[in-house]
C-alpha cells in the first residue's frame, strides 16, 4: 500500500497565520465599518520599478516573434542576470563571487527550504529563536527532528536571541553540522557586525559545519560598517551558502525572482569523510527539479542593476525606511523598547507581556494588525513585529491609532 512521509505529521498546524486571519475576520465581521491597517505581513506594497516594467514589456514583445522567442532557458539562470548580480552585488564590494556560482530561482523561501535536501538526514542543526519558520519546518519534513514538546522540537539546537545578547545568537556550546543565520534578521530586524559574523565563520571552519546565510534584507542596510554578505568575511566561501531575493528589494514578491550563491570552494563530506562539492550537488539538484525562472522575469530583474533601476530601487527602499523610522519614533514616544527599523524593514517591539494580548489590544482598539512574536518561537513570546511594508499614510494613521489605544 502507498504510505506517507510521517514526518509531515509532526508539523504544527499553521497556528500563527491561521489564528491571525481568524481573529481579523471575526473582528471585521463584527465591526464592518472599521478600516483595518495591516502592518504584520512582510509583503511589498510599492509597485515594481519603472525600469523593471519596461524590461518586462520589451521581453514579452520578444516572446511574440519567432525570431526572438525563448523556450527553455538554463536552469541556473541566464548569464546576463548572473553576471550582473556577480558584478554589482559582490565584486563591487570587493567580494570574489563568480557568475557561475550564482543560481537564479523563484524565491529565497524555496531555496532555504530546498537546500537541506542535498544534506544527510542525520546531521545536527541549529536555528535562531525567534526564527523564520521555513528553516525549522523543512527539517521536520526531512526527519531531522523529534516530537514537538513545550513549544520546541526535539533534536534541534535553538540559538536564543534575546535583549541580553542584542538578538544576536551565541555560538552553540556543542558542535553542530548545519547553522541557519539571517541578517538583517527576520523577524527581529537585528543586524550583525563583521566581527561577530567572523566568529560564526571561524566556528564553522573549526567544526566542519555549514552556514546557510539568509541575506534577503541586505538592501535595507543603511550602516556601511555592516556586512551585506557573509562572503565579506575571510574564509566564508568554504563554509557558507548565501540566499538573496528581489522580493522586498524591488517588489518581486508576486513576480518571483531570487538567487542562491554556492561557491565552488564550499565543501561537505560523505560517509567516508571525503570532501564533496556542494556547488556540484546543488547544480545537480537544481537542474533536475527546477526549469528556471521565466525569461521576462529575469530581464526585469536585470533591469534592477541599470542606472535607472538602481535609482528607483533606492527610492523604494528609502520609502519603506521612512515608514520604519516613523514606527520607531512612535514606539519611543510610548516607551516601548524595540530593535530593528534602522537597517531592516521590521521593528521588533517589547509587548511588556503576552504577544497575543497586545495583538488583540491593537486589533480591537486600534484596528491595526501586527504579528505576535510567539509565532516565531518561545523567545518571541513577549514581542510583536511591525512591518514597514505599507503606505506612509497608513503607517501614520496606524501610529496615531496605536498611540491612542495604548494611552487609555
Amino acid at each position: 500500500m502507498i504510505r506517507i512521509n510521517e514526518n509531515f505529521l509532526k508539523l504544527q498546524a499553521s497556528y500563527l497565520f491561521s489564528t491571525i486571519a481568524k481573529r481579523v475576520n471575526d473582528f471585521q465581521s463584527q465591526n464592518p465599518e472599521t478600516e483595518i491597517i495591516k502592518l504584520g505581513i512582510g509583503d511589498a506594497t510599492r509597485a515594481l520599478p519603472a525600469a523593471c516594467i519596461a524590461a518586462l514589456h520589451s521581453s514579452v514583445d520578444e516572446m511574440a516573434a519567432d525570431t526572438s522567442f525563448r523556450g527553455y532557458g538554463p536552469e541556473q539562470g541566464y548569464p546576463f542576470l548572473r553576471e550582473k548580480i556577480a558584478q554589482h552585488d559582490f565584486q563591487a564590494r570587493n567580494v570574489d563571487i563568480a557568475a557561475d556560482e550564482i543560481f537564479i530561482s523563484d524565491g529565497a523561501k524555496c531555496d532555504t527550504g530546498n537546500f537541506q535536501e542535498i544534506l544527510s538526514t542525520d546531521i545536527s542543526f541549529a536555528v535562531p529563536d525567534p526564527v523564520y519558520p521555513v528553516y525549522v519546518d523543512t527539517n521536520v519534513m526531512a526527519g531531522r527532528t523529534g516530537e514537538f514538546e513545550n513549544g520546541r522540537y526535539q533534536n534541534i539546537t535553538y540559538l536564543e536571541c534575546t535583549k541580553e545578547n542584542n538578538f544576536i545568537p551565541d555560538l552553540p556550546r556543542s558542535p553542530v553540522d548545519l547553522i541557519y543565520l539571517c541578517f538583517p534578521n527576520n523577524p527581529t530586524g537585528a543586524t550583525i557586525s563583521k566581527a561577530d559574523l567572523a566568529k560564526w565563520v571561524d566556528y564553522a571552519r573549526k567544526n566542519k559545519s555549514l552556514i546557510l546565510f539568509d541575506a534577503a534584507y541586505e538592501a535595507f542596510i543603511q550602516d556601511e560598517e555592516l556586512p551585506h554578505s557573509i562572503y565579506e568575511i575571510p574564509g566564508a566561501k568554504e563554509v557558507a551558502v548565501e540566499f538573496r531575493s528581489f522580493s522586498k528589494t524591488a517588489g518581486f514578491t508576486g513576480t518571483r525572482c531570487a538567487f542562491t550563491v554556492v561557491p565552488k570552494a564550499c565543501k561537505a563530506y560523505d560517509s567516508k569523510g571525503a570532501q564533496q562539492s556542494l556547488h556540484a550537488l546543488w547544480n545537480r539538484r537544481h537542474s533536475t527539479k527546477f526549469n528556471g525562472v521565466s525569461y521576462p522575469v529575469q530581464r526585469a530583474a536585470e533591469a534592477v542593476y541599470s542606472e535607472a533601476g538602481k535609482k528607483q530601487v533606492a527610492e523604494i527602499i528609502a520609502y519603506y525606511m521612512k515608514n520604519a523610522a516613523r514606527i520607531r519614533q512612535e514606539m519611543d514616544l510610548l516607551g516601548l523598547d524595540c530593535v530593528g527599523g534602522r537597517n531592516s524593514p521590521y521593528i521588533w517591539i517589547d509587548a511588556k507581556g503576552d504577544s497575543w494580548d497586545l495583538f488583540d489590544n491593537l486589533l480591537n482598539n486600534a484596528g491595526v494588525v501586527c504579528t505576535p512574536g510567539a509565532g516565531f518561537g518561545t523567545c518571541g513570546n513577549q514581542y510583536i513585529r511591525l512591518s514597514a511594508f505599507n503606505s506612509f499614510e497608513n503607517v501614520e494613521k496606524a501610529m496615531n491609532r496605536i498611540s491612542r489605544a495604548l494611552k487609555k
